[in-house]
């Protein structure tokens, strides 16, 4: 990674002195290419290039990776065919998320997505149930590079790079060069999957009409399009629907059993789900971290700060899970700053 780094730094445009601007790294994670503020200015009047460095990739292969994973997850692994993608949790035995994966299947592997702070002790876990299946999971985050564009335009500039274009959200569509899938956002979004020889190439095409941008920018476009993430600080605080993994299609209750699935289906059909995940404004200075507890009006934790990036406007947009029956009822805070509640981009239906 130190390697694909390097060339982003050296791919750098020079400054009025000539010298190239400063690329901002904090381990894996693009922090920002010299300027963060022109960079969130760009997600809504340009179209932005991301390395996305910071997310894990898990390669599975072998003659029993369907059966495994289908007593994993909570998705049904047999519905990918190579021509999509899907998001899946991965809960211990109580129902709450250990990860939320983005899932595909390309060249007789699947693949599972995840931060990469997750990706060791997923592995690891997982490695732990293989047993005697026959089972080959590989860490392919180095090798595999990943990056996604985003803006009004954004097809129109992987046109001469991809034979196709997928038009449908997580249509997954795979030549030569690399992968390509299309993701929810309100323009266009796409994750482009690829190798250190192709790499290069393709980041230089489109940064010649695209804006190289942080990882709190795509952070930023996942929050807008809901979709949640399970953090270090977060594993084992929710079930899958708290943070509304059935609105987004990540939970088949037809599939079979999996680690969790008890838990999981009997919320599903025994009861209304109190808790769920929403898309908020906060008007602050300070940045909410992760696992924040945010509060009714008497001081009292209803929920937890699930997702964060600084917004376009002042302050930050978060995803955060809480009840609902304060939701209706009161006002949310975090560090005593009213949350302001806006929609999501799909609906939330509650069984009664």
């Amino acid at each position: 990674m130190q390697q694909w780094h390097q060339f982003l730094q050296n791919s750098q445009p020079k400054n009025s002195s000539g010298n190239s601007q400063h690329l901002i790294i904090e381990g894996s994670k693009v922090i920002s290419f010299d300027d963060p503020i022109a960079e969130r200015q760009a997600l809504v009047n340009g179209t932005v290039i991301c390395d996305l460095s910071h997310l894990g990739l898990l390669a599975f292969n072998g003659a029993d990776v369907i059966s495994f994973l289908q007593g994993q997850v909570t998705n049904d692994i047999k519905l990918l065919n190579g021509n999509n993608a899907h998001y899946t949790g991965y809960c211990n035995p109580k129902g709450r998320l250990l990860a939320l994966f983005l899932a595909f299947s390309h060249l007789d592997h699947v693949h599972l997505q995840m931060p990469k702070e997750l990706l060791e002790s997923i592995a690891k876990r997982l490695k732990m149930y293989v047993m005697r299946s026959k089972v080959e999971i590989q860490d392919v985050s180095e090798s595999m590079i990943k990056f996604g564009i985003n803006g009004t335009n954004a097809a129109e500039l992987l046109t001469p790079i991809f034979d196709k274009i997928p038009r449908n959200d997580y249509e997954l569509v795979s030549v030569d060069k690399g992968t390509l899938l299309k993701l929810p956002s309100v323009t266009s979004r796409y994750e482009i999957f690829t190798d250190t020889v192709n790499a290069p190439i393709i980041w230089n095409a489109l940064a010649k009409n695209a804006k190289p941008v942080g990882a709190a920018c795509w952070d930023w476009l996942e929050i807008q399009a809901g979709i949640p993430e399970v953090t270090l600080k977060t594993q084992e605080e929710f079930v899958p629907q708290m943070l509304n993994l059935d609105a987004l299609n990540a939970i088949n209750y037809k599939k079979g059993c999996y680690t969790g699935q008890e838990i999981v289906a009997r919320t599903h059909y025994l009861g209304k789900v109190k808790r769920r995940t929403q898309l908020a404004h906060i008007v602050s200075i300070a940045m909410p971290a992760l696992g924040d507890d945010v509060m009714d009006a008497n001081k009292q934790a209803i929920g937890k700060i699930v997702r964060c990036a600084p917004s376009i406007e002042a302050g930050f947009d978060v995803l955060v899970e809480c009840r609902l029956e304060n939701l209706a009822q009161d006002s949310i805070y975090w560090n005593d700053v009213a949350l302001i509640i806006k929609p999501l981009p799909y609906a939330l239906e509650n069984k009664e």
